[in-house]
């Protein structure tokens, strides 16, 4: 029997959920900016309480309201960008090579997400989020007719599915709630507000993206509420991998796992704090603080690693003002790795067969990042465009994966800044098309990586 493809499941989904629903409307999520595919209404599921403890209450005892409480829902972005620079590997060990190279085109779909959730009833909650990154895979067994017969299998698309977040949560009232399982890790702003319809660049600010993991997901516990103009969240998750760290994306990859689990030799702990208090603007303090090393499949005996611990510190601040047909956003994040002699050390020694899943890079002692973003809505000025608008946008960012221990030598290359220009057309507040020009700019003797991106994305739900 021929296995279904990603794509063909993600439309029998869809097809579902609309055929099930009466109408869309406006994703909606927490004040830390959430996805939360819950009541389909709010992921402040502690307000929901007295809805979930009474109204499901009648509705199970009558045997109705089934698609009530469940919501289905997601988010995606399709793309295209001509890039205005070689791809070659080498364009930073030998830039001058390729000063003069032609361009490369791309189209991509970056995130497609499906997002389920249902109310049990009683403040008990279940989450879950299935992301589609760059399409998905696509893998076959074919027989080849022209090679006597014989079966191949073949990589038909590159790309990679994930189970983003799988959560049961338990609200008590609005100042506290339980949330356990697969959960988003809400550390700087990308993380807290990753739908496509929160950034105006094309793709997710870069910066970010580059230096820590986006999105954040890490299977533990999360203690949230909300108090008058604040909200809080706690979260104990599993440690990052130092195996998995590298100059040009610090500690990104290491929330990753080859395995079929993950390592979780090392605990760590991360926080958000969001306040309210001034009318249209939020600020955002987030932190996450564990230890790395010897957090992998690998049991590592040598004495010289005795009580390293590769602790990674992160310390993030972030905004968003949305008032007046503006809107400004903009973070801050600075991350610090102590023993960097030791993990470097040991990276560079690992096993380097090809099918070795570590990254064999060396890592930066610290990484930063810090951007804002400014965008007007013109329709704004006009009370017959009131359901639609049109932002003009500029951003600028920088942002440098690989901060070496004292002497140590640098890597230029990855100290960068960009700047973008561009339009958000939303014809209905759930769909955008992105169009940006951006420039990114590198120290010398490093060329310049201009770009032209377009783009349109989703995010919603569908709610009967």
């Amino acid at each position: 029997m021929q296995k279904m493809k990603p794509k063909f499941i993600l439309s029998a989904i869809a097809f579902l959920a609309l055929m099930t629903n009466q109408q869309t409307f406006a994703q909606t999520h927490s004040e830390s900016g959430q996805p939360d595919a819950v009541t389909g209404a709010t992921s402040d599921a502690g307000e929901n309480s007295d809805r979930t403890g009474k109204t499901q209450e009648k509705d199970r005892k009558s045997g109705k309201g089934f698609f009530n409480r469940l919501a289905i829902g997601g988010y995606g972005e399709a793309v295209m960008t001509w890039n205005m620079y070689s791809d070659n590997f080498g364009i930073y060990s030998s830039p001058q090579t390729y000063k003069d190279a032609k361009g490369h085109g791309r189209f991509d779909l970056p995130h497609v997400v499906v997002m389920i959730g249902y109310d049990f009833g009683k403040g008990w909650t279940l989450g879950t989020e299935i992301e589609f990154e760059h399409g998905g895979t696509e893998a076959a067994v074919e027989r080849e007719n022209e090679e006597a017969g014989e079966f191949e299998k073949e990589i038909e698309r590159g790309g990679e599915v994930a189970l983003e977040q799988f959560w049961i949560q338990k609200s008590f009232f609005p100042q506290f709630n339980v949330r356990a399982g697969h959960i988003i890790v809400p550390v700087g702003l990308t993380n807290s507000n990753h739908l496509p319809t929160q950034f105006f660049t094309v793709y997710r600010p870069e910066g970010e993206n580059t230096i820590i993991p986006c999105t954040w997901h890490e299977t533990g516990i999360s203690l949230w509420g909300r108090a008058g103009d604040w909200r809080y969240e706690v979260l104990m998750v599993s440690g990052l991998n130092s195996t998995l760290f590298s100059t040009a994306g610090w500690v990104h990859d290491g929330s990753a796992s080859p395995y079929e689990f993950k390592p979780a030799n090392q605990l760590a702990g991360a926080f958000r704090v969001d306040n309210y208090s001034v009318k249209g603007l939020r600020m955002g303090l987030s932190g996450y603080v564990g230890n790395s090393f010897h957090n992998d499949i690998t049991t590592i005996t040598a004495a010289q690693y005795e009580g390293v611990k590769g602790t990674v510190m992160i310390g993030a601040f972030d905004f968003e003002y949305n008032a007046r047909n503006f809107v400004a956003r903009g973070s801050f994040d600075y991350g610090y790795l102590t023993d960097i002699e030791y993990i470097n050390r040991r990276n560079s020694t690992q096993n380097h067969t090809t099918s070795s899943p570590y990254a064999h890079s060396l890592v930066g002692q610290a990484a930063m990042a810090g951007g804002v973003e400014v965008g007007y809505d013109f329709f704004g000025l006009s009370p017959k465009l009131k359901d639609r608008k049109f932002y003009l946008f500029g951003r600028y960012e920088y942002y440098d994966s690989y901060i070496p221990a004292e002497g140590t030598t640098p890597n230029d290359w990855t100290d960068k800044h960009r700047i973008a220009v561009g339009v958000n057309y939303f014809p209905i507040p759930e769909i955008v098309i992105k169009a940006e020009y951006s420039h990114r700019f590198l120290k010398s003797p490093y060329n310049p990586e201009p770009s032209l991106s377009l783009g349109i994305a989703w995010s919603g739900f569908f709610r009967h």
